[in-house]
């Protein structure tokens, strides 16, 4: 394992706070420094590897995790991770506070931060999250936007390190919607020297905004980022195939128009065959079989999907203790 950096010292573990402030958040993989994020994702791999050396770690914290849409992974990586931390999770439902409806945002972040040491966020519109980090005196983390899944991402490409030995000059394919996950995976390979290839139909490309901001954070690490529409141009030669649904949370009454769009989108074998021989393919979960992805390829050899759920509890816990671990003293 690569030696930790000293952006995130073996004394304190914690992310600096961002300029003129006294605590840090984490809305976009953008706002990390390339060396933030590669020593991130060492924390997440040495806690994954020693576990019982960071009990207690954050021992009397209490984090709330704010979910305005289901999950599992997110839910269950976050409230554990505290947990096996020492700290204490407090899970609000949608109908427990409703975000903007019972009670204005902000309203809802200067309460929180007056009771607790930070706030997860499963969240609809970015605005609310970036509403929340302005309003509140705690770490605020993203755990899903429309826009962004950072620590998706995050889990993704720590799952390719360990199977890879490295990420930089790595081919990754996303074929599908150019959704919250395919801008997060930008965002990460920027950071890493990874090559990105999204293959999308017209109409359903990542984010400009997000995709041209990736574009220049990968000119210091060498990361090729791309936008195709074939996905066999995407998939030749590459070393990961990634997919996901076509059809997010918040979007159903797309699905029929997007089941349409899609249909030539599916990561099957004959797709995968394009890939490297020793290609593995990745999913974030939950999947839609007979869809995005057959159920051949979803329980083959080559699939690594319960390692990325498996590796969202270690960038959970990660990303927990650098936002919310004792300062250096």
């Amino acid at each position: 394992m690569a030696q930790m950096t000293p952006v995130l010292s073996p004394v304190s573990r914690r992310l600096p706070p961002a300029p003129g402030h006294t605590k840090r958040d984490l809305l976009s993989l953008h706002n990390l420094s390339i060396a933030e994020f590669s020593a991130l994702l060492d924390l997440a791999e040495e806690m994954k590897q020693h576990p019982e050396a960071f009990r207690g770690q954050l021992a009397g914290r209490t984090l709330a995790l704010i979910f305005e849409k289901p999950s599992l992974r997110t839910r269950v990586t976050f409230e554990v991770g505290m947990v096996q931390l020492g700290g204490h999770p407090i899970y609000l439902a949608p109908g427990d506070i409703a975000l903007g409806k019972r009670e204005a945002v902000k309203d809802v972040a200067r309460n929180l931060a007056r009771w607790v040491d930070g706030v997860t966020v499963r969240t609809f519109a970015h605005h609310t999250l970036e509403e929340m980090a302005t309003e509140a005196n705690i770490p605020i983390i993203n755990a899903l936007s429309d826009l962004l899944h950072p620590l998706q991402a995050m889990a993704d490409l720590l799952t390719l390190r360990q199977l890879k030995g490295g990420l930089r000059g790595l081919h990754m394919a996303y074929v599908g919607d150019g959704n919250n996950v395919a801008n997060a995976l930008a965002q990460a390979a920027a950071k890493t020297g990874m090559h990105l290839t999204i293959a999308s139909p017209r109409g359903y490309e990542p984010a400009a905004s997000v995709f041209m901001q990736a574009r220049a954070d990968a000119i210091p690490s060498g990361a090729q980022i791309s936008v195709v529409q074939e996905p066999a141009d995407a998939v030749a030669g590459a070393d990961a195939v990634y997919t996901d649904v076509w059809t997010s949370m918040g979007q159903e009454m797309e699905a029929r128009e997007r089941q349409k769009r899609f249909a030539g989108y599916q990561v099957n074998s004959m797709l995968m065959s394009l890939a490297k021989p020793d290609a593995v393919f990745m999913h974030c979960l939950p999947a839609h079989r007979g869809d995005e992805v057959t159920d051949e390829v979803l329980d083959g050899p080559r699939s690594v999907v319960l390692e990325q759920a498996e590796n969202r509890l270690h960038v959970a816990k990660a990303v927990l203790l650098a936002l919310m671990g004792n300062p250096p003293s």
